[in-house]
């Protein structure tokens, strides 16, 4: 039977709110079903959005009351998809946690529904979704991508493990345990996926992880705009000899929330905190920079020889979908003279052991 699938990526970006962007989302899943897409992958933090140059109001030390109200605003646009703090693992997949009671008694959904729309969207379409979203647990925020299956639903989320630079102000760390591959059959080709989100791919030992697990699809979403995010994405999927789809947003400096402090200017006093009326005020203008991109983009697919595929794509913002129609044996082809985990692994002498996660590939 032929291995054969239609993989894309889309460079969309986040609009002013969550139900914007939902309805985006949907509106370009549609779009890419139409064109026989089979899986479509979204960038880091498409859904509550990347906060771009935004401070908090924060440096080592202290912290502004303009800085809290910034992550008050970023919180309530984050997704609630009902997972625990710890992270519920196959509990939450198989939706073993108790759900909450509405005013009529009835039962609700545990989380905001986002979770139930996205599954309703990857039902309608039929188009395999791994988006990247901002993920709303108890008062702390995560960086996570999910996998949306169409019969099944949501069938696995990783939370990132290592937020970079002044991203662990506002993203916690996730487990490593999430880092476990989902598998699908789509059109009878069996597809083991995982993702690692933005500078995770920076980690050797977890790419490793990943490749462990007989990937034949890497995700890579990311924040990253930079001339060099091909050359290590092409490294990946040449290393693991499989299928690489990397989404990133582009965005204007203009595009981005009101609150975000590239665009903002506090209104100060001597120590940065006027009081009126006894209130700390926190109102903030915009100051736009001179040039006109916040992220220019780079989205790409590459295949499992390190060829360039599609993109990468720059300087475009219009929901573009990058697509690519790709034979999965040439994973297998590739692995005649090199298999990162297997047979060039010298696993007698190497050996990864990672928390809570086991590294056999999946059955």
């Amino acid at each position: 039977m032929p291995q054969k699938l239609t993989i894309a990526v889309s460079q969309s970006h986040t609009l002013s709110s969550l139900a914007e962007t939902l309805s985006a989302l949907e509106s370009t899943t549609q779009k890419a079903a139409n064109s026989g897409v089979d899986v479509l992958l979204f960038p880091e933090a498409y859904l509550g959005g990347y906060p771009r140059s935004c401070s908090f109001g924060s440096v080592v030390g202290s912290r502004q009351d303009v800085g809290r109200e910034q992550y008050l605003r970023y919180l309530k646009e984050a997704v609630d998809l009902g997972d625990t703090p710890a992270g519920a693992g196959d509990d939450w997949v198989g939706r073993k946690l108790p759900a909450g009671k509405g005013t009529d008694g009835g039962s609700q959904f545990r989380g905001d529904g986002t979770r139930e729309h996205l599954e309703q969207i990857a039902r309608k379409t039929g188009v395999f979704l791994a988006i990247g979203v901002v993920e709303r647990a108890g008062g702390s925020l995560y960086c996570a991508a999910v996998y949306v299956e169409p019969r099944r639903g949501m069938i696995g989320k990783r939370r990132k493990v290592m937020p970079t630079g002044s991203e662990r102000l506002v993203w916690a760390q996730g487990s490593p345990a999430t880092l476990k591959a989902v598998t699908t059959e789509i059109k009878g080709v069996k597809l083991t996926i995982a993702a690692a989100i933005c500078w995770e791919n920076f980690m050797p030992l977890l790419r490793h992880s990943l490749y462990s697990q007989n990937v034949n699809l890497y995700l890579a979403p990311t924040a990253d705009a930079r001339d060099t995010w091909l050359a290590l994405v092409r490294t990946i999927a040449c290393e693991g000899r499989t299928f690489v789809l990397s989404a990133n947003q582009c965005i204007t400096w203009d595009d981005l929330p009101e609150w975000v402090d590239g665009r903002q200017e506090h209104n100060d006093s001597q120590d940065n905190q006027s009081m009126v009326n006894g209130t700390a005020d926190t109102t903030i203008t915009k100051k736009l920079p001179a040039e006109k991109w916040a992220c220019r983009g780079g989205s790409c697919i590459v295949g499992p020889m390190g060829q360039v595929l599609q993109g990468p794509l720059w300087e475009t913002n219009d929901s573009s979908i990058l697509s690519a129609d790709v034979d999965f044996e040439d994973c297998d082809r590739g692995r005649l003279d090199f298999d990162a985990a297997g047979s060039y692994s010298r696993n007698d002498s190497f050996r990864l052991q990672v928390e809570g996660l086991d590294l056999s590939p999946p059955p």
